[in-house]
């Protein structure tokens, strides 16, 4: 037989190669989308123990991840090893997944160019913020690039986020200002409750609420001289006060020196003659009488404060209170002494007193005063009522109580330890300063405290010795714990000047501009605008839809200004009349209907584009089937064809 040229020969049939079964897959969802579209998985098997166990398996594991609704359901002819799937078989049918469209959705929101895309679920998590309200944060949508736009600060928006990821837990990045994200926090509308739990993480301690009387005029009387920054003339008498305590603190201080100090002479049978100083002050001295008038600008504001306090039991428990009163008592215990000893120089019949006793009682009178006039120098703490840097250094002490009593333990052990040492050491030497070990309590104190007044000095060689070390361990105890009690005060320190600094600043910065192109919103503010600048030279109907439902309902004022945010809202008059109310009504009538508007077409947009994506891949299925057909069915002319020619030749 003669062999035909290789053009002329028949297409040999393509062989059927076995597809082996699929291995492990690296992800479980692309294993359950084969499994749906491969017929090797789904051909006719026996039920056999160990397909039967393997089948089991796989679909456990589907299970496990939400996927076993994705597995077709095999017949029991199926499974006995009938037609039905496969090559051949009938129709495969699958159960459908129900899903949720609103429950993973996804927002963008574009923060100064920077995109952030969520879930619609975590913003809706808080309902009462900007951005978990839809009708608050749809003047903020854009349709035409389908986000939220946002003019605000970059860095902030990134913890915002993480509040509604993290279901409340806010932190403030630290590249952030502290002023900076507290604005943020108040444009978002995170709530009271999250601004006041930011403030607690930041070290804010929360300011206690001062109960202020009932009575009109006794609320009066106690801002004024309680809160120096509640009026102008509270800042007066605030500053008389400090003029008052700083004279009265001058006072106490000049009073001492030789050249004002009074002396009296006494006789005596030794020596003839004797001078001492007289401790009771003369009523006529010009010091008393400025002491005097300084104790009564005292006792009137004290005074006046307990008369018109809320609660007189609290007033009394005020450290500041006590210091007040303090202050005042020995002013009244000099002013007795002073009336008794006027009482003594009257010719009056006294019992005979020895003059060993009258020594004593002069002594203890004279002990008596000098502590009572050393009294009157606590009248500087009442600066700190009108100081915030005393008010700190007091917080500072207050905190650092434990690192002060470690410091005081540390030195009591060195002062028992190092003069203890230097006792012995110079226990031989003849010139030796150090007589006893409490004797050497002074010298250790002042050399651990790097003071060195000299007065004692170790003379041996031993003892200096030892009174190196001592002051090298000095050095070291009180190096240790100070750094702590210095970081202490600093935070005291920042904390109340970042506090004042967010009392103080008005966040006025520019707020997003609701004005955004494509929204019902922007084109009635345009169309208003543009009516109220030049309505006779601008043509208001070129491409800008009218929106209905809205009309102007105050002359030169558009009814969507409540779009325009909170700066023409402070421009209003505080008090309007009945007329602009019933307007105000009306906007905010007109307001919510064209927010509702929005928010039904924002709806409708959505459903449409879900069709859409629908539809255009039912298409590409249906396209792609057709193809595949009409592929196969072409290439089975075109070998029959070929066929028959070669045939007709090979007749010929």
């Amino acid at each position: 037989m003669q062999q035909l040229p290789p053009q002329l020969m028949l297409p040999q049939p393509e062989q059927k190669k076995k597809k082996k079964p699929p291995g492990p897959p690296a992800q479980v969802r692309q294993q359950a989308s084969r499994t749906m579209d491969d017929p090797l998985m789904n051909r006719p098997r026996k039920n056999t123990p160990a397909v039967s166990k393997k089948k089991d398996k796989e679909k456990d594991k589907f299970k496990d991840y939400g996927y076993e609704k994705s597995l077709p359901k095999l017949s029991s002819q199926d499974e006995e090893g009938g037609a039905g799937h496969g090559f051949g078989g009938g129709p495969q049918h699958f159960e459908p997944i129900p899903h949720d469209h609103d429950f993973c959705e996804r927002v963008v929101i574009n923060v100064s160019g920077l995109r952030f895309e969520t879930q619609l679920r975590t913003l809706n998590q808080f309902p009462d913020t900007l951005l978990g309200d839809p009708a608050r944060r749809l003047r903020y949508f854009d349709p035409l690039r389908n986000e939220y736009f946002f003019d605000r600060s970059r860095p902030s928006f990134d913890a915002i986020l993480y509040y509604y990821q993290s279901g409340g837990r806010l932190r403030r990045p630290v590249n952030v200002p502290l002023d900076v994200f507290s604005e943020e926090i108040k444009f978002y509308e995170l709530g009271d409750q999250a601004i006041n739990k930011f403030r607690e993480d930041e070290g804010f301690i929360k300011e206690e609420e001062r109960p202020l009387p009932d009575n009109e005029k006794q609320r009066k009387v106690w801002l004024l001289f309680e809160y120096p920054e509640s009026s102008q003339a509270a800042r007066v008498v605030a500053i008389i006060s400090v003029f008052v305590i700083l004279l009265s603190i001058v006072i106490f201080c000049l009073e001492t020196l030789p050249e004002f100090k009074h002396y009296k002479v006494f006789n005596t049978t030794t020596n003839g003659t004797k001078i001492e100083e007289d401790e009771v002050p003369d009523i006529t001295d010009p010091f008393f009488l400025i002491e005097t008038l300084c104790i009564i600008w005292f006792t009137f504001e004290l005074t006046v404060r307990f008369l018109a306090c809320p609660n007189k039991l609290n007033f009394c428990r005020d450290v500041m209170n006590v210091i007040d009163i303090i202050a005042i008592i020995p002013y009244f215990i000099t002013l007795a002494t002073v009336v008794a000893e006027e009482e003594d120089t009257l010719n009056l019949p006294k019992a005979p007193v020895s003059p060993q006793d009258k020594s004593s009682n002069q002594a203890m009178s004279l002990a008596i005063l000098r502590v009572i006039r050393l009294v009157r120098v606590f009248r500087i703490f009442k600066l700190s009522r009108h100081s915030k840097g005393l008010q700190i250094l007091g917080r500072t002490l207050k905190a650092s109580m434990r690192e002060l009593g470690l410091l005081i333990f540390f030195l009591f052990i060195g002062v028992v330890l190092f003069s203890s040492a230097v006792y012995f050491a110079e226990a031989g030497s003849e010139n030796s300063f150090f007589k006893s070990i409490p004797d050497a309590f002074w010298w250790a104190v002042v050399t651990m405290t790097t003071v060195g007044y000299g007065d004692m000095t170790p003379v041996g060689v031993w003892g200096k010795i030892v009174g190196s070390l001592c002051a090298i361990a000095g050095v070291l105890t009180i190096a240790l714990p100070v750094p702590v009690i210095v970081s202490n005060f600093n935070y005291f320190y920042h904390r109340e000047t970042d506090q004042e600094e967010m009392q103080s600043q008005n966040f006025n910065h520019v707020t997003s501009c609701p004005y955004l192109p494509g929204t019902l919103v922007g084109q009635h503010l345009k169309k208003s605008s543009l009516s109220e600048s030049s309505s006779d030279m601008m043509d208001l109907d070129d491409g800008v839809e009218s929106t209905p439902g809205l009309t102007d309902t105050h002359p030169g004022r558009s009814a969507a200004a409540p779009f325009l945010g909170a700066s023409q809202a402070q421009l209003q008059p505080p008090q309007a009349t009945q007329q602009q109310q019933q307007q105000q009504q009306q906007q905010q009538q007109q307001q919510q209907q064209l927010l509702q508007q929005q928010l039904q077409q924002q709806q409708q947009q959505q459903q449409l584009q879900l069709q859409q994506q629908n539809g255009f891949k039912q298409q590409q299925s249906t396209i792609s089937v057709s193809a595949a057909t009409g592929s196969a069915g072409s290439s089975l002319t075109m070998r029959h064809n070929n066929a028959l020619a070669v045939s007709i030749e090979t007749d010929v």
